[in-house]
């Protein structure tokens, strides 16, 4: 059995006496509060308006307690967090979200774009073509001549692409003047229109004429669709790596490499990023023409500003677990885990891309069902940048690093990427593709070849690093006053800590657990006068916790062990009016979500293997709350949340996740100090070095983090 260990803090100034009144704490046992008690919180699943069976335990009809505030436990399994409401696909593309006012579309821009991947990256489309009108047969928007529809190209989650021949006249085949054309097709009850142009427009207009974007010469409503006139391409390099025997040469590779990221620069430098890059969504020009070489960026439904159009400056970095953009085989990171868009997310959607066609899979191809983007996010997270490019030639494993180790408001220096590929460019007469805009880049910049083996790398990692458990502890500054800890603390000696730790007028403020041993942190600052404590071998034991409502207690702190046992501490002295909670089988952001809209707060946290439970109470003290999740550890995330006001009032780890809900209080505290620590012990020597500068702990938990 692992050594005891405990310590104590004494308070440097005289703490407050504990009323001799308040009820004794430290026994399972709950003595019952004096007067009637208003019934709190919620009621067990099942049990209509009131807890009929504590009604009938009473003498009173469970009708007497109508209208008195109750809230019901949901227990409910939630699906995992990247199950989201309603997804819109198109090949493999997806953008869910549960917010309906966000603009955001998604179609095909070519056939390829539909042709599924060997791993069954499948999705159902947005929409049937039962369920909407034909496409027009002749189509003339604006002050566009008039086009006959052709054979179809392809199919998105929007909308569909087609060719279209001018009936009389054309003489080039690009430009407004072109004889064939793409015809890009949105109904106008697409969730990509909902009755109104589609955002992509917007996108279009800005961009148009910008370098490796294709022309679109007309748009404009026909009948039911909204449609665009564009310039049609050639083949997407998702047909040319299934022509070369899906490998590719790392040449051309390199090639495609130094054109897309130029493209990425002068998409970026109109202060948006594209969303969704991959092999679909790059093109080549059309056969025989003079651009058969040049490479596009298509497909701007997924588009989003990076700058604020008025302004020009960095949109506000934020988290929204529930949203996912882009598409699962090709998105960063920092996508799966709904985080806003930024330069960096393209350039690491290019760099899968790279890699994939070079090798012909990535080690994240084959996951299914609902928490599929879970499992790849996760395997991207724990694969390094060594495993991955072990069959590339170094660049791409420089490049990969380079790009997910960028900060989110980082300016990339696209000219020093570039430069990572002149080794591997042949002769112009050589080249499979045109780098007509990365040899631009280096002609304005200078461009120096960058030496590979001692190539300066950044300074401080954002995400790079090995996953590891660890206890993670934070400190808040506090008035001097008593605090204690136990640590490795096994079941039968839970009630011998405790008791003692009342004895002296301390009240427990939070709990951990490790090994399915115990953690518990105690002090003279909680403000409770009264405690009970359950020690269950399930996972939030509802019953109890229900019984407790009744009488006035409000749940303060929760832990879960590996064995699925838990920790629930309840007491009375808080600010608390009601009480919810959730356990789930993966992190309940959407539960969480609603219940802020509602009115509640996250007040405690703690998992018990992979399973989470979430306590949100009413009247919690704070104005706002944001959420940070990571498979490693969201340090970046933090520090922006920090610089902004916002402090970690709730932290919960699995063995594959990390979450730290950050809260802004309506009072603000005198002193702001917060420290967090992440060791492979318990941190019992640091905890006495923070005591010394005034720093307590108020949050600790055992899981997922990185070294």
């Amino acid at each position: 059995m692992p050594q005891l260990r405990s310590g104590a803090r004494r308070a440097c100034l005289r703490s407050k006496k504990v009323d001799k009144a308040a009820d004794p704490v430290g026994s399972p046992a709950v003595l019952p509060p004096q007067g009637r008690a208003r019934r709190r919180g919620g009621v067990v699943p099942g049990s209509g308006r009131g807890n009929k069976a504590a009604a009938k335990g009473r003498g009173r009809s469970a009708s007497k307690h109508r209208g008195k505030g109750l809230e019901a436990i949901d227990l409910q399994i939630h699906l995992p967090y990247n199950n989201l409401p309603e997804p819109v696909v198109a090949g493999e593309a997806v953008i869910c979200t549960a917010h309906k006012d966000l603009c955001l579309g998604k179609a095909a821009d070519r056939a390829a774009i539909l042709r599924m991947v060997g791993d069954m990256d499948k999705f159902a489309v947005a929409e049937d073509d039962a369920t909407t009108s034909p496409v027009p047969e002749r189509v003339q928007v604006g002050n566009s001549p008039e086009y006959l529809t052709g054979k179809k190209l392809g199919k998105g989650g929007f909308g569909q692409v087609y060719v279209g021949r001018r009936v009389s006249g054309g003489s080039s085949r690009m430009g407004p003047d072109a004889y064939e054309v793409a015809l890009k097709f949105e109904h106008r009850s697409s969730k990509g229109c909902n009755y109104a142009p589609p955002c992509e427009w917007h996108v279009y207009h800005t961009l148009n004429g910008c370098y490796g974007i294709p022309s679109v010469h007309y748009k404009g409503r026909q009948g039911d669709y909204y449609i665009l006139v564009m310039d049609m391409l050639g083949s997407s390099l998702w047909d040319v790596w299934n022509s070369v025997g899906q490998a590719m040469a790392p040449h051309m590779a390199a090639c495609i490499a130094v054109e897309a990221i130029s493209i990425l620069e002068k998409l970026h430098s109109k202060g948006f990023v594209h969303g969704d890059v991959k092999p679909e969504n790059l093109l080549l020009g059309q056969p025989g023409s003079l651009d058969e070489k040049k490479l596009f960026l298509i497909d701007l439904g997924l588009a989003s500003r990076w700058k604020e159009a008025i302004s020009d400056k960095h949109v506000e970095y934020d988290q929204r677990p529930d949203i996912f953009r882009g598409t699962i085989r090709y998105a960063s990171v920092h996508a799966h885990l709904g985080r806003t868009g930024s330069r960096r997310d393209d350039l690491e959607s290019l760099a899968y891309t790279l890699i994939f066609l070079i090798r012909g899979r990535l080690p994240w191809q084959g996951y299914q069902g609902d928490n599929k983007s879970f499992l790849v996010c996760k395997k991207k997270m724990t694969t390094s940048p060594e495993m991955l490019c072990s069959s590339c030639p170094a660049p791409f494993k420089y490049f990969l690093e380079m790009v997910t180790n960028m900060k989110f408001d980082e300016e990339p220096n696209y000219s020093k990427l570039i430069s990572l590929f002149d080794g591997l460019i042949e002769e112009p007469a050589s080249r499979p593709i045109r780098i007509d805009g990365a040899l631009k880049v280096g002609q304005k910049r200078g461009r120096a070849h960058v030496n590979l083996e001692v190539s300066e790398q950044p300074k401080k990692k954002v995400r790079l690093g090995s996953p590891v458990t660890q206890w993670i502890s934070v400190y808040n500054a506090r008035w001097p006053m008593k605090q204690r800890y136990h640590y490795n603390v096994a079941d039968s000696r839970l009630h011998q800590h405790i008791e003692k730790g009342n004895q002296d007028g301390l009240y427990i403020s939070c709990v951990a657990s490790s090994a399915n041993f115990w953690a518990v942190i105690m002090d003279a600052g909680t403000g409770f006068c009264s405690q009970v404590y359950d020690l269950s071998q399930v996972f939030l034991h509802k019953e109890w916790i229900t019984e407790q409502w009744e009488k006035n207690y409000y749940i303060t702190a929760i832990a879960g062990a590996t064995n699925g046992s838990s920790l629930i501490v309840m007491s009375k002295g808080t600010p608390y009016t009601q009480q919810s909670y959730k356990v789930s089988e993966s992190f309940p952001y959407k539960w969480i979500n609603k219940k802020w809209k509602e009115g509640f707060h996250v007040t405690s946290m703690a998992t018990a293997g992979n399973r989470w439970g979430v306590i949100v109470s009413r009247n919690a003290g704070y104005s706002t709350q944001v959420v940070e999740l990571d498979f490693l550890y969201p340090s970046e995330g933090i520090h922006r949340r920090w610089e902004t006001g916002y402090r970690i009032t709730s932290i919960a780890a699995t063995p594959d996740q990390a979450a730290f809900i950050l809260s802004i209080p309506k009072r603000k505290p005198m002193d702001e100090t917060q420290e967090i620590l992440r060791t492979s012990a318990f941190p019992s020597s640091h905890v006495k070095e923070k005591w010394v500068k005034n720093l307590y702990i108020s949050s600790v938990c055992y899981g997922r983090t990185v070294c």
